[in-house]
């Protein structure tokens, strides 16, 4: 139909079948395989870093405001996800409505070319077919008004589409600079790690052998309890840092109940300390999600393996960037059981954190990490075969548990109230 043939055209081209935010989600991340970074900008980069050259703690503010850009461009390419696919659900509405009016206006064609085909005679020639000359008359005047009804109809839709078409090239344009935001924020966090590992004092011979044997004594433990105490007993740098935790728990166990946001800010804005900047136990509400995505399966949930959560579930864009979600001691890193690669915090008063599902972890065993600080990054698609969700193996998925005193607790409430777009994405 006429209609249809003029909705058509290369400005909705782009916009294919999918209608749900996640097909929205798969579909829009491709547009990152055209975006390069010029040789330019990426020297201009690495010039940059190489300023913080040997300084730990100009590194380590770096790598956390970058962490931060990161999370904030990853919010707003999800955001733009979400407004592309309700721009295509609309956009199929008007569609279907147009078809409708295809058929409707085919109806009114249809009796006016059978009124042409077979004109009423003329009165003077047949006065006895007065009635059928008044009858066609009447069909004729109630016809016209109404094709050109449904014709300003149609104008309106295929204005509509046309306005929808220029909002969705103006969401493209603003998901490209988006994308080229995240690709110079990774790129960014890539050289800073690089730098800071150059700059470890402890040689990497050393830090290698300790990871292969913490990997080894993963590979036989049965729980994470027993995991956790056998990497303290046999691993040097692992037996460092939970010495370093507990000294902190013993400087910390005068501070109060409560903490105000003002103290825990300019506690966090050193970035140069070398333990926490609270007691994880007064943390609740104020720390930091560690990726931006949907929490698909909650604590206490049906894990879906016939079993209860013992964390959540938040399935991820793809390589979406991990950051520590408070400061603490990194105790573990690695493969473990069927969990994928995952990190293992020491957060001080008998707390621990673990995070699993990640492609890569760019941390070192002993290391002190701070809030928001790169830990590493998601893959292209679910990396854990504990991780049932929704999103099959299409998505990457993280999963999080917050331990105390070896056993699982709700994550719920502990999140900051104005991070929390982050986890929901």
């Amino acid at each position: 139909m006429l209609a249809s043939a003029m909705i058509m055209g290369p400005s909705l081209a782009q916009f294919n079948d999918p209608t749900t935010t996640q097909d929205a989600q798969i579909e829009l991340d491709q547009v990152k395989l055209t975006i390069e970074l010029t040789e330019e900008r990426v020297a201009e980069l690495k010039a940059q870093v190489e300023e913080f050259s040997g300084d730990r703690t100009q590194q380590t503010a770096a790598l956390i405001e970058a962490a931060q850009r990161v999370k904030l461009a990853e919010i707003e390419a999800n955001a733009i996800a979400e407004r592309m696919a309700s721009l295509r659900a609309e956009e199929e509405t008007i569609r279907a409505t147009l078809d409708d009016e295809n058929q409707e206006i085919g109806t009114l064609l249809t009796a006016l070319q059978q009124l042409g085909r077979n004109p009423p005679p003329a009165l003077i020639i047949e006065p006895g077919n007065a009635v059928d000359s008044a009858r066609a008359g009447s069909l004729l005047a109630s016809v016209l008004p109404q094709l050109a009804s449904r014709a300003d109809a149609v104008r309106m839709e295929l204005d509509s589409l046309l306005a929808i078409a220029e909002e969705a090239e103006a969401e493209q344009k603003l998901l490209v600079a988006n994308l080229t935001v995240l690709r110079e924020e990774r790129l960014r966090i890539a050289t800073l790690i690089e730098a800071r590992k150059r700059g470890l004092e402890r040689v990497g011979e050393e830090l290698e052998a300790e990871q292969r044997e913490a990997e080894l004594l993963a590979s036989r433990a049965t729980s994470l309890t027993q995991l956790i105490n056998t990497l303290e007993d046999k691993v040097q740098s692992v037996s460092n840092a939970n010495a370093e935790a507990d000294a902190s728990d013993e400087d910390q166990n005068n501070v109060g109940e409560e903490l105000e946001q003002s103290v825990i800010d300019l506690a966090l804005a050193d970035k140069s300390r070398t333990e926490p900047a609270f007691p994880f136990a007064l943390g609740k509400g104020h720390l930091t999600p560690p990726v931006v995505g949907v929490e698909v399966v909650a604590y206490g949930a049906d894990d879906r393996f016939g079993g209860t959560s013992q964390g959540e579930y938040v399935v991820t864009r793809p390589e979406a960037q991990i950051v520590a979600p408070a400061d603490g001691w990194v105790v573990y890193k690695g493969p473990y059981l069927n969990y994928g690669q995952i990190i293992i915090l020491n957060m001080g008063q008998g707390y621990h954190l673990l995070l699993a599902g990640m492609e890569s972890a760019d941390v070192n065993l002993g290391q002190f990490v701070l809030m928001g600080e790169p830990l590493g990054k998601m893959g292209t698609n679910t990396n854990s075969q504990t991780i049932a969700t929704s999103a099959g193996n299409s998505r990457p998925t993280l999963y999080i548990e917050i331990r105390n005193e070896d056993t699982p607790i709700d994550p719920t409430g502990w999140w900051d109230k104005g991070s929390r777009t982050a986890q929901n994405g």
